[in-house]
């Protein structure tokens, strides 16, 4: 091979082997001179949120979170996704204490919240942290009878009828099934009648239940599905659902009095700073108080604090005289105490009722 072949491939391979380098050098300083390039790259940030919520709301939290996550992702860019949990209320606040990653608790009372701020998963003072004690909405206890309202049920009074069999959740994990029993209790002595007499009246309501179901899902389920039962005791939300969906075979009652029915929420702080999801959480709770979360509110049947909402709906929200947990007792710890603690009033006259049924 000549001298000037063996130069050619020489050329060559020395090319081959240089050229990489250069352009890998050349592509370098090439980002380095045009950093906006590298800035217009789109990160798109994603969060998600748990809501442990309690029954009757599925159908709520379902409408919120799809007009919420809408409005936060064209705001901020984030994309967000919400999931949701839902039991009886008193079960959820034990599951979140146990170690549920809750970044919201939406429960049914006072007491399950509060047995998060005691278990140190959210603040104190967590009831200042949004708009009227921490309640977005309010609701109520009222009755579902069968078509016709067969056993005549009107008031109160009516369910401590022998021949009336009654569906409401136990009082001992469902927020619904407390109220229930408290409305009871209040119809009674808030119209003048003894303690001793409101414990006579809840006992034979309580010796006409067949079945205690855990949350007010299920006791819907008993009543609507199951036809067990004359009457139903259920929050206004859950009795206007169970109607709608009974094709005609439901109707629904109202009592002239009735207990009011707060539902809080809250951030669980614990989880919250664990996860990075302060601000969204917040921004969430919040949205409930705008305009278009009070109508989202009372559109699935739960009352709104906003008036001219409020307004704009009252077909669907019948005036009932509503009395709070605080007409009954100092306030719900006190309450929580006297009525549904272990071996309180509840426990009492089940276990009356039992060694009654046993005697027989």
């Amino acid at each position: 091979m000549s001298r000037r072949s063996l130069q050619n491939i020489a050329i060559v391979l020395l090319i081959a082997v240089v050229w990489p380098v250069a352009r890998q050098i050349q592509q370098r300083f090439a980002n380095e001179s045009a950093p906006e390039a590298v800035e217009s790259r789109t990160v798109v940030r994603e969060v998600a949120l748990l809501n442990v919520s309690y029954d009757p709301t599925r159908e709520l939290w379902q409408a919120v979170n799809a007009k919420f996550v809408t409005k936060y992702e064209s705001e901020t860019g984030v994309k967000l996704t919400i999931k949701q949990s839902h039991a009886a209320s008193g079960s959820q606040a034990r599951a979140i204490a146990d170690g549920l990653e809750a970044d919201v608790a939406t429960l049914s009372l006072w007491p399950d919240l509060d047995l998060l701020r005691k278990k140190a998963l959210i603040k104190a003072g967590w009831e200042d942290e949004f708009p009227n004690g921490s309640v977005p909405y309010f609701s109520t206890v009222v009755f579902v009878v069968r078509k016709g309202n067969p056993k005549g049920i009107h008031d109160w009074a009516d369910l401590g009828k022998p021949d009336t069999s009654i569906i409401t959740p136990s009082p001992k994990t469902s927020g619904n099934g407390r109220l229930a029993l408290l409305g009871a209790w209040g119809s009674v002595v808030l119209q003048g009648g003894s303690e001793e007499n409101a414990r006579e009246f809840v006992t034979r309501i309580y010796r006409n239940v067949p079945v205690l179901d855990t949350g007010a899902r299920g006791a819907t389920v008993t009543f609507s599905q199951k036809g067990i039962g004359d009457v139903h005791l259920a929050v206004e939300s859950e009795a206007r659902l169970e109607v709608r969906e009974s094709n005609g075979e439901l109707e629904l009652v109202y009592p002239t009095k009735s207990i009011r029915h707060d539902p809080p929420v809250a951030i669980v702080d614990a989880v919250v700073e664990r996860r990075g999801t302060q601000d969204v959480a917040k921004s969430y709770l919040d949205y409930l108080y705008t305009p278009e979360g009070q109508v989202v509110i009372a559109e699935h049947d739960f009352r709104p604090l906003d008036a001219e909402v409020l307004t704009k709906f009252a077909d669907r929200f019948p005036k009932v005289e509503l009395f709070t947990v605080e007409d009954i007792g100092p306030n719900w710890d006190a309450v929580q105490k006297k009525f549904f603690a272990e071996g309180a009033l509840f426990d009492s006259i089940y276990q009356e009722i039992h060694r009654s049924d046993s005697a027989k």
